[in-house]
């Protein structure tokens, strides 16, 4: 059961955003720090990546736990009401990650998943914008980033 009314939740729910997010943002503005120099949401390329390096030739997508259900995370809750409603649009979205992660390796470009849980807390974001950085210099394909950060750093290179 919905503890608000239906106005209020369809209200809460269009402010939630896509691009411009506050993980999103505070990533930015701390790769930039480092001098990362970058564009943003990358039309022409798989699922508009939220930051598009060319020299590095890598595409950063920041995800939200709960929406892209990060695995083990306790951001990623399920809600008790409409649950079979819920449950279909998380597989929706993760389907479609796996497809854009795949499809943006298909055209050539390094993939890095930062999700939100590690840009939670201020000196958290600065250990994951060090850490893609160091993703960006290596020669790695994938790196995924979650909290804590040390344990959640994913790199292959194939």
């Amino acid at each position: 059961m919905d503890i608000v009314d239906k106005a209020t939740r369809s209200r809460m729910m269009s402010g939630i955003r896509g691009t411009n997010t506050a993980p999103e943002r505070a990533l930015r503005c701390a790769l930039h720090g480092l001098g990362l120099r970058f564009r943003l949401h990358g039309k022409s390329l798989p699922g508009k990546p939220d930051i598009v390096s060319r020299r590095y030739q890598a595409l950063i997508y920041v995800h939200g736990c709960f929406w892209h259900r990060h695995t083990g995370c306790r951001f990623a809750s399920t809600p008790k009401s409409r649950e079979e409603f819920w449950r279909t649009k998380f597989e929706a979205n993760v389907e479609r990650d796996l497809k854009v992660h795949d499809a943006a390796l298909q055209l050539g470009w390094r993939v890095a998943t930062v999700w939100e849980c590690s840009l939670r807390k201020s000196g958290q974001v600065e250990l994951s914008a060090s850490a893609v950085m160091e993703w960006l210099k290596s020669d790695c394909q994938t790196l995924e980033l979650g909290a804590p950060i040390s344990d959640l750093i994913q790199c292959s290179s194939a």
